[in-house]
């Protein structure tokens, strides 16, 4: 069948020894369609060098917060019912960035004492073999959430398989139901996407008042775009969102009190396009060629931060801002699937 186990890790807080590249994961973004279209609206760069002007939210300092009380949560679970959450991760390929983000995941599990299991298949793979194993995890009563890392190879159903999923450990918040029951008023999806749910907790934490602002999402993927104007819905933002065929995105965008960017596209956002003291959360992560980095590279957002610096009130860079989040909300979820799971407060 070809399954290979990757890592299996079930060691205490704070023994990890994996390399990780970066502190960002899962930057979303839109088809290739999409991005030929956002790059005929950037303009010139009008950067300079003057100092930034808006509040940075640091991304990183409030995961670590999070994820701290997750940890301490997790230690009182084992010591009251003898067990600790479980995340299976479903890895197809080699693409240096999904490699990138599950060591990320495997890293932040083993901190918060949340055991972790990546199962690992070479990119031509058959379909038959990942349904196996996420039957395998679905049955497994250590496993609380089962992640697949998304985008798979074109010759596998993407849908096929997350409909497999079992809906009580859909961490991802991927499922067709939990994302149903997202989009409709009265009911309580049993997971938000961690991404989404990443901005909000910032947006939140930050002290930035939601209810009753103008709302822009540039994006429309089911990862990101989506499900964070349904999340801003939820909190009674008025939501525009920005797409392949909205005409003057630009002015649009001009109009918005919270700025949520998931385009994938390098320095899209210019400070023109944003409004005088407007919250800007850029998802966006874009490798650049950078000899001076230890890893040859540097990420950088859908924002040109250094001009949207001057004209936001707040804004979140890149890396260090919804990147640390992802990961601490989906410990979150795991967590929460473990509690519903051992009956645990």
């Amino acid at each position: 069948m070809g399954l290979q186990l990757a890592v299996v890790l079930e060691r205490g807080i704070g023994s990890a020894q994996l390399r990780v590249e970066d502190d960002d994961d899962d930057g979303d973004g839109d088809s290739e369609e999409d991005k030929s279209y956002y790059e005929h609206y950037k303009p010139k760069s009008t950067a300079n060098d003057q100092p930034s002007a808006a509040l940075v939210i640091d991304g990183k300092l409030i995961a670590d917060e999070i994820r701290f009380r997750i940890a301490e949560q997790v230690r009182r679970m084992k010591g009251s019912v003898g067990k600790v959450p479980g995340l299976a991760v479903i890895l197809v390929g080699d693409r240096r960035d999904s490699l990138t983000y599950v060591r990320n995941k495997v890293k932040a599990c083993e901190d918060a004492g949340i055991k972790s299991l990546v199962t690992q298949f070479p990119q031509n793979c058959k379909q038959d073999d990942v349904i196996h194993a996420l039957s395998t995890f679905n049955e497994d009563p250590s496993i609380h959430g089962i992640l697949v890392q998304l985008p798979l190879p074109q010759h596998l159903n993407e849908e096929k398989i997350l409909n497999e999923l079992k809906l009580e450990k859909d961490v991802d918040g991927f499922h067709p139901l939990n994302m149903g029951n997202l989009a409709m008023r009265g009911r309580e999806p049993l997971f938000i996407p961690c991404t989404p749910k990443g901005c909000i907790e910032l947006l939140i934490r930050s002290g930035v008042e939601i209810m009753g602002k103008n709302a822009v999402v540039i994006g429309r993927s089911n990862i990101v775009g989506l499900p964070t104007s349904l999340l801003l819905q939820r909190h009674h933002a008025t939501v525009t969102i920005v797409h392949a065929l909205t005409k003057n995105p630009e002015q649009i965008t001009r109009e918005a009190d919270i700025v949520v960017t998931a385009a994938g596209v390098p320095n899209l956002v210019r400070g023109n396009w944003l409004k005088p003291g407007a919250v800007v959360i850029d998802v966006g992560t874009f490798p650049v060629e950078d000899p001076s980095c230890e890893n040859g590279y540097r990420l950088i957002g859908d924002v040109c931060y250094e001009e949207a610096s001057k004209v936001a009130s707040a804004i979140t860079p890149v890396p260090g801002g919804v990147g640390p989040m992802t990961i601490a909300m989906l410990l979150s979820n795991t967590l929460d699937s473990a509690k519903r799971a051992y009956d645990f407060t």
